[in-house]
């Protein structure tokens, strides 16, 4: 083909029509000549929308027949004001036609014919000198006989005016910037006329019919896959709640005990305790016993013994319960209703470390980690919940040094107003409930439950008889509600929870009782 101007091509009879472009118009003209050197141009020139225009080219390109290379253009157009000033005339203009026309008249009747443009363009026709108001009876009239409507002419040719009328117009909200995408176009070696819309998909239909060996099939766009953005793991409450608390209780000097065992034998998780067999909480109704394996293994024979001899017929003192203890019972595997079953076991590897030895060394330990109830699920009550226990074990220990631990640990978590209540534990003697003070609730709330462990629990486990231990636990998931205001405990930890408000939630920060009161001064002082 002889080379030719591409617009001459365009605008030939039969190969482009007037109107929207089609994909064989544009592969006509891309086969008579190898390039569209702009887009844009070549839609105004034919009366196309350009969009549609785009719309083709793109798809010629996800086939592989053209390249197309964008070309940025930055540039103004009218506002819906603009544009109608471009038919009608400048505010200004039509406010001196008018006056013109009438002789004169005054602002109200300018407005009640022109409305919002009479008030616009009675201030510019002054501001140019067009008009003038008598003082006395503040009506308009004309000062000269013509104007020329410079404004109406910019907008109408805004790819001429310099940077000053630009601005003016842009000022005056007749014109606001846009941007546009133009593309130039090249063919590739695998344009052709005759080839078709490459597909996306191969379809049950094409293989039943055979038509997919005909078929030209869109190749994979591996450059733009991006995928899904990976946004990150997101702490649950809970975690920034139990890790906030391993940290106070970590700095009081405490050393965590392993907590991996969620199912545990009823011996360790009651009978080393000192609980009767007969006890409530050991019924069906509030433990989840195991099917299988249903019986434990492993447990101390010497061990055993004691806590059985303990349980039947006491010692040392103590009368024991005075029944049949039964072993069959202790082995039945349960899922731990509390963490005390993981104290049991650390102190007992204490007290066997000392009958070894014959040296006692005093421990303060602490454990944080799941538990398990046959519960009656409601807003306050799930059947699995978290628990933060903690135990000092020492010589010359007693309940005024029970006390004086939690008043610490509390104080530290941002309770410091304490009271304590006498309670019934079947392994702690004394034992209290502690309720604290909430400032943000303004109320006492229950805030856990404590205890010096019975002599009948420690004895068998072969500690020495001058050795106390005072213990306390708390629920996290109280705490956690408090926190974050949740009324629910199922909003915090079940599958009602919304998971997306974790990427809200902010950091725990259990600030120390003095430091928060503190703080509120502060933040009086600086209001006042």
């Amino acid at each position: 083909l002889k080379p030719r101007s591409w617009l001459a091509a365009a605008s030939r009879p039969g190969l482009l029509a007037m109107g929207e472009p089609t994909r064989a118009a544009v592969q006509a003209l891309l086969n008579d000549q190898a390039e569209i050197p702009d887009s844009e141009d070549l839609a105004r020139k034919n009366g196309w929308d350009h969009e549609r225009l785009i719309g083709i080219l793109k798809s010629l390109e996800a086939d592989e027949q053209v390249t197309n290379t964008p070309i940025k253009r930055e540039g103004w157009k009218l506002t819906a004001e603009g544009k109608a000033y471009s038919e009608s005339g400048s505010p200004e203009v039509q406010v001196f036609n008018l006056i013109k026309s009438r002789g004169v008249l005054t602002q109200k009747e300018i407005e009640e014919v022109l409305g919002e443009v009479g008030k616009v363009g009675s201030g510019t026709a002054m501001k140019n000198r067009w008009i003038q108001v008598d003082k006395a009876t503040k009506a308009f009239s004309t000062v000269c006989p013509e104007v020329s409507d410079e404004v109406c002419n910019d907008l109408r040719n805004l790819s001429g005016l310099d940077k000053a009328k630009i601005d003016l117009l842009k000022k005056r909200k007749m014109i606001s910037p846009t941007s546009t995408t133009a593309y130039t176009t090249r063919r590739t070696e695998k344009f052709s006329m005759n080839k078709g819309q490459a597909v996306a998909e191969l379809t049950a239909e094409m293989i039943l019919k055979g038509t997919w060996t005909e078929a030209s099939f869109k190749p994979f766009n591996f450059h733009r896959a991006s995928g899904a953005p990976n946004t990150g793991g997101h702490l649950h409450p809970l975690n920034k709640v139990k890790t906030e608390i391993r940290t106070v209780l970590t700095l009081m000097g405490f050393e965590e005990m392993s907590t991996n065992q969620w199912v545990e034998s009823s011996f360790w998780n009651f009978d080393s305790l000192f609980q009767p067999q007969q006890h409530p909480a050991r019924d069906a109704h509030d433990t989840f016993f195991i099917e299988s394996p249903s019986r434990a293994q492993d447990l101390p024979a010497d061990y055993l013994r004691d806590v059985k001899e303990m349980h039947e017929k006491g010692g040392r003192g103590s009368l024991g319960w005075r029944y049949d203890w039964s072993e069959e019972e202790a082995r039945k595997n349960i899922l731990r209703t509390h963490t005390t079953a993981v104290s049991a076991r650390t102190l007992y590897k204490l007290g066997q470390d000392y009958q070894k030895t014959g040296v006692f060394t005093p421990k303060k330990c602490f454990s944080i980690d799941r538990v398990f109830r046959n519960e009656t699920l409601d807003a306050t009550h799930l059947a699995e919940f978290h628990q933060v226990e903690g135990f000092v074990a020492d010589r010359n220990i007693g309940l005024g040094h029970l006390i004086g631990v939690l008043q610490e640990f509390f104080k530290r978590v941002g309770i410091s107003r304490l009271r304590y209540k006498p309670a019934y534990n079947p392994y702690t003697e004394p034992s209290m409930e502690i309720f604290g003070y909430h400032p943000q609730l303004k109320k006492w709330i229950e805030v856990g439950n404590s205890g010096v462990f019975r002599p009948e629990m420690l004895l068998p486990m072969g500690l020495p008889e001058d050795v106390t231990i005072v213990a306390w636990g708390i629920g996290v998931e109280r705490w956690a509600a408090l926190l974050y205001n949740v009324r629910s405990i199922k909003d915090l930890f079940s599958f009602q929870q919304d998971i997306a408000a974790t990427k809200k939630n902010p950091v725990c920060w259990l600030k120390r009782a003095e430091d928060a009161e503190k703080a509120k001064e502060d933040e009086a002082a600086k209001a006042s």
